[in-house]
């Protein structure tokens, strides 16, 4: 696969999970009740479309190996999400605030590689995963505010990774 069609798809990801927390955004009542759903096929999708980002193109990527990790720990959550709808509801705020810190981490990281490397505007980089890493914390502060504003909550998580998405892809390979 060409390098402008792996950053294409990244892109495309991108954009995907920002209509994603538009939607949530704009339909509160109906995100917090189908949440569990709703983030486990977005994050399955998201998830494999790292992984194949990792398999294809990992000679593109630089930190290509947190691409990975970060796909695997998504469609397992993913995973979790869709099948144990009981306890989805419960954990959902926890399980998504772990997830953005670990985004964030990653993001972090894969920053401080490309700036070693010389690249130009790695800080976009780093600063969304500042971003991620500020959300995820909010979230394990106090996860049932969590709860109560779930819509919001996945609205602007979902806004933020794809921000996140949108920028590695438009960033990393040139």
């Amino acid at each position: 696969m060409r390098r402008g069609t792996l950053r294409a798809l990244s892109v495309v990801a991108g954009v995907l999970l920002i209509i994603a927390g538009v939607v949530c955004l704009c339909h509160q009542e109906t995100a917090a009740l189908s949440a569990g759903i709703l983030l486990g096929v977005f994050m399955l999708i998201s998830g494999v479309a790292e992984i194949a980002l990792f398999i294809w193109g990992r000679d593109f990527y630089f930190g290509a190996v947190g691409l990975l990790l970060d796909g695997i720990l998504t469609v397992l959550l993913s995973l979790f999400l869709l099948f144990n709808r009981a306890f989805t509801l419960l954990s959902l705020p926890v399980l998504f605030s772990v997830w953005l810190l670990f985004s964030g981490v990653m993001r972090i990281a894969g920053s401080v590689e490309l700036r070693a490397l010389g690249m130009r505007n790695w800080g976009w980089i780093t600063l969304l995963g500042v971003i991620l890493l500020v959300a995820g914390f909010i979230g394990l502060m106090d996860p049932w505010l969590g709860v109560q504003a779930l819509g919001v909550t996945l609205g602007l998580c979902f806004i933020l990774e794809g921000l996140d998405s949108i920028v590695s892809g438009s960033l990393t390979g040139r």
